[in-house]
């Protein structure tokens, strides 16, 4: 029972090892892993020779193939090319297998000592980042020789020699075992190192370890379909057209475990050599052999998963669940989101004047309903950021995540705010069959226009983070609750001119500038996290107040003095 539990915390350990590796070098590279692989989509080699150093600087393929899928999805890159990425990428996952291969557990505690020291000293900066990975990797060279060393001991149960004579020269049931062993891991290549290891400690023959090596491919390509599930139809293309060819290369490979123990393993060192090995030649043949029917594959999966047609009001459109594994993508899903809230927003807020101008009840209607769907919209957005794996952020992206968050509450209480505007404009001024004067009609219509434009250069700030757009916005926010404060002033002018109108609207009339003011003073908040980003902005002037009330303040008198 020790070994087996040993031989379990091994295995957990590898696992967890290459979970740190992966989401380490997500928070350096992240974005410049995206930028690689949109800009090698030149054709189908660039796009397999990316895919191949993606996956061996992530360590893994089902987390190309997510972010590969996600691309496609938005429409980014085209779905042969994606194919092309994912051929490169199971390259680059067993290239990785044959190096871990080696003999580095000399390295295992040389990387876990400096990544520590890294990750402890300087955990925020990139440096703490890469600790991260270097952490990861000794934790993965040092499960594998922990797997060495707990498996030996259990070659003498009874019950694993049971175990070994069952699955002895049954490839099916051996591709079944492989591939539920990486789909529970959430990595190939920690089940093809486990494997490895387990044959050259002859835990397993070899010629049943390259059965489970055939279905720990099978299983990656399964994991990244089961993860895409409930995406978008382009999405599963990918994944689909992925594990087609998986399928065909294992139907070809089979064949060949006898003629590779015969021919090819008495020329190689070792059993882990021959495990690794054969997993290299299997994604070598699929890859080099396959790449030239990236495009058949990829007819065959539009034909067998046809695009539905597209519905407008279906939201939301840029969620997409298959961009979560790389966190730097998914936060640009919710930033487009977020924009398109931003749009509905303006959407109504462009409305409100006519509702105003026309009485259109029809139109205040339709403004109320659009509430409804900027709560939904604040709501998917919300949730959608909470299944980001916060620990694979960087600091840039931590900033960009709470920013995107603080945009949507923003939107959202906007939209609350524009559906009491309504309802008080249907009760305060329809209903009752009243109108602005002549003078309050043109106030709310400047206040109305400059409000539009904030809104819209708020859309700008949350968009490209510029600095100076930033200080305008400010600027605005200024005028805008000046232009309150005049107008203010003004309607009460025209009550004491006894002005009818003027008297009849006086309580709609203030609590409509009121309510404007609240709205640009949200739209004008999205500015302060890009200001405090920049050092821009001046200290707050309740602080300035209290400093120089304390400098004004007479010095004590001390007694006797």
């Amino acid at each position: 029972m020790k070994h087996l539990l040993n031989l379990l915390a091994a295995i957990a350990l590898l696992v967890w090892g290459s979970h740190l590796v992966r989401t380490g070098v997500l928070r350096v590279f992240g974005a410049n892993l995206r930028s690689l692989l949109a800009r090698s989509m030149g054709n189908r080699f660039t796009a397999a020779l990316s895919g191949m150093g993606v996956t061996a600087l992530v360590q893994s393929s089902t987390a190309t193939s997510l972010m590969t899928s996600s691309f496609v999805g938005q429409g980014l890159i085209a779905l042969p090319a994606a194919l092309a990425v994912m051929r490169g990428a199971d390259v680059g996952t067993a290239l990785m297998s044959v190096l871990f291969s080696v003999d580095l557990s000399w390295l295992s505690p040389v990387f876990i000592l400096v990544g520590v020291v890294l990750f402890v000293t300087r955990q925020a900066s990139t440096a703490g980042r890469v600790g991260r990975v270097l952490i990861g990797l000794g934790l993965m060279l040092l499960a594998l020789e922990m797997v060495v060393q707990a498996s030996g001991p259990m070659l003498a149960s009874p019950l694993i020699k049971a175990m070994l004579t069952s699955i002895s020269s049954d490839i099916t049931l051996e591709l079944f075992m492989g591939c539920v062993l990486a789909v529970m891991a959430y990595s190939s290549l920690a089940i093809v190192l486990l494997i490895s290891a387990m044959a050259a400690s002859h835990v397993v023959p070899l010629d049943v370890a390259l059965g489970l090596v055939l279905g720990a491919n099978l299983g990656s390509g399964l994991l990244a379909v089961m993860t895409t599930a409930k995406s978008a139809v382009e999405v599963r293309q990918v994944t689909v057209g992925n594990m087609v060819f998986k399928i065909l290369g294992v139907l070809i490979m089979s064949p060949f475990i006898g003629m590779w123990m015969k021919y090819v393993q008495p020329y190689l060192p070792g059993e882990a050599h021959g495990v690794v090995l054969f997993h290299l030649a299997y994604n070598v043949i699929i890859s080099v052999g396959f790449i030239g029917f990236t495009q058949w594959v990829a007819d065959l999966m539009t034909r067998l998963m046809p695009k539905p047609v597209e519905d407008k009001h279906k939201r939301p459109q840029h969620l997409d669940p298959s961009a979560l594994s790389t966190p730097s993508l998914a936060i640009s899903c919710a930033a487009r989101e977020a924009l398109y809230q931003a749009d509905v927003v303006e959407t109504m807020l462009t409305g409100i004047l006519d509702v105003i101008q026309k009485n259109d009840e029809q139109l205040a209607l339709r403004i109320r309903k659009m509430d409804d769907e900027v709560d939904q919209l604040y709501s998917s957005i919300k949730y959608y950021l909470t299944k980001i794996s916060r620990e694979a952020l960087g600091e840039e992206e931590s900033k960009r995540w709470a920013d995107i968050i603080g945009f949507t509450i923003n939107m959202e209480q906007i939209g609350d705010i524009i559906e009491r505007i309504i309802i008080d404009i249907e009760d305060k001024k329809i209903k009752k069959g009243r109108k602005f004067s002549e003078a309050g009609m043109a106030e709310i219509t400047e206040l109305h226009t400059r409000l539009l434009g904030n809104l819209r250069l708020g859309m700008s700030v949350f968009l490209n983070g510029n600095v100076r757009d930033a200080k305008r916005l400010l600027e605005e926010k200024v005028r805008f609750r000046d232009l309150e404060r005049t107008y203010s002033s003004t309607h009460l002018a025209r009550l004491s001119d006894n002005t009818v109108q003027s008297i009849e609207t006086s309580s709609l009339h203030i609590d409509l500038i009121s309510e404007l003011k609240r709205i640009n003073s949200l739209i004008c908040s999205i500015a302060y996290p890009i200001l405090e980003s920049a050092g821009e902005l001046v200290p707050s002037r309740v602080k300035a107040i209290n400093e120089a009330a304390a400098q004004a303040a007479p010095a004590p008198q001390h007694e006797g003095a």
